[in-house]
């Protein structure tokens, strides 16, 4: 039990300093410093600054993600009811890796493209398993080609903001121009 709470303490540290200073400026020797802790403690608990951040990110989607699936409003029709979840799940997709890593980190550093890759993945797997236990999808073993095609574009687009937007009004108008010009396309070709 001393090992989750060690690990808990260094996640604790990095989410505080990544949110202040953003990924790339935050040392694994300040984490270590906030968390009162040895860096080599790091170390043993994690492989990398990047793995911290990583369980970072996946505990914070995970717990969100399963508030918004568990959020029982009832929809029209199914289309309704994927296109409400996809904009939601994106929204804190987005939001998580603004907050935690900081898009100027993901424009300039090299490994970004490939950190991205490697949470997008999985980011995807995660939606895809948590979408498929809802009561619309989980008897349904047909549906899963479908949503696995419509999380992995709506992912890439909204992933895509982090390249094409300069500004939060920038953000807005992507998600916008996404949710009324390209998820009902999507949504319809997933069903």
């Amino acid at each position: 039990m001393e090992a989750e709470k060690i690990k808990e303490t260094i996640k604790k540290a990095a989410k505080e300093l990544f949110r202040k200073y953003g990924y790339h400026k935050t040392s694994v020797n300040e984490i270590a410093k906030k968390a009162r802790i040895a860096k080599a403690t790091i170390y043993k608990y994690f492989d990398s600054k990047e793995q911290v951040l990583d369980r970072i990110l996946m505990d914070y989607l995970d717990q969100n993600l399963h508030e918004i699936l568990n959020n029982k409003i009832s929809y029209a029709s199914e289309e309704e009811l994927l296109k409400a979840l996809v904009m939601r799940t994106s929204r804190l997709s987005f939001t998580a890796c603004n907050e935690f890593i900081g898009w100027d980190f993901v424009r300039e550093n090299a490994n970004s493209q490939e950190f991205l890759k490697h949470l997008s993945d999985q980011l995807e797997a995660l939606l895809l398993a948590a979408y498929l236990q809802l009561d619309n999808f989980k008897n349904n073993p047909a549906r899963r080609e479908g949503l696995a095609f419509l999380l992995k574009a709506s992912k890439s687009i909204v992933f895509s903001f982090a390249f094409t937007s300069v500004s939060d009004s920038d953000v807005r108008k992507n998600f916008v121009s996404f949710q009324k010009e390209i998820l009902p396309f999507l949504v319809k070709a997933a069903l």
